[in-house]
């Protein structure tokens, strides 16, 4: 069986932890919260696939589309015909037998990866996008600027990851004021997510988008900024 860690919505993991039993109804706003499309792919950049989660009822849980195009990347994965909730915070992978093929568990605050054998993430992600960015494929000089191309920094991402999960990153000497002064020093991806710290606890967080640039994180606030590769 193949153990991955996922992230539930907040709504659903809060609803869950009151103690609803694989079997029983769920409540439409639970199905509405975890149903979308998501990536299931290695951690270390390899090609992975995706798969539907869907809100109609099927045998042992509710229905999977595009399962199908995981036969040659994830083949353990092409099998399952149904997907449902555990009751226990977690979320489950069902073949047409009704046996459990896969194990979502929850692990709040980490990234959504197997707990066993090779590492797998699974994530919401941009469309066209069929594998995870890594430390060593995000390496290399960026630049940071505005939607209009109004440039504010230059950023080089080192690959050399510490202990902390965290690879250093150097700025250009021309960087604008409000960049500067938050003395970023070291970065981190998690799935689709990179943010930029500094040592004062000053912290930028990015998106990726399809292109494989990056955009601010909405929850971020204030005015549109982008990491581009040069």
């Amino acid at each position: 069986m193949i153990r991955f860690v996922f992230r539930l919505a907040a709504t659903a993991a809060a609803l869950l932890a009151c103690g609803l039993a694989y079997g029983q109804d769920i409540d439409p706003d639970i199905l509405k919260a975890q149903a979308g499309t998501y990536l299931v792919a290695p951690e270390d950049g390899r090609t992975g696939c995706r798969m539907t989660l869907e809100t109609d009822m099927a045998i042992g849980g509710y229905s999977i589309s595009g399962q199908d195009a995981c036969a040659k990347p994830l083949p353990a994965l092409a099998e399952a015909s149904s997907w449902n909730f555990d009751g226990n915070g977690g979320l489950i992978l069902i073949d047409p037998t009704r046996k459990v093929i896969a194990r979502f568990v929850e692990n709040e605050g980490s990234p959504m990866k197997t707990e066993d054998g090779k590492l797998f993430l699974l994530s919401a992600a941009p469309d066209g996008v069929d594998h995870l960015p890594t430390v060593n494929s995000l390496a290399g000089p960026w630049t940071m600027q505005r939607p209009d191309g109004e440039r504010l920094c230059g950023v080089t991402l080192g690959s050399n990851v510490g202990t902390d999960g965290n690879a250093p990153l150097s700025l250009s000497g021309d960087c604008a004021a409000n960049v500067a002064k938050l003395k970023l020093a070291v970065w981190h991806i998690e799935g689709f997510g990179l943010t930029l710290m500094g040592g004062d606890g000053s912290s930028l967080s990015f998106d990726m988008r399809a292109d494989g640039n990056f955009d601010k994180s909405k929850q971020e606030g204030g005015k549109p900024l982008s990491l581009v590769r040069r």
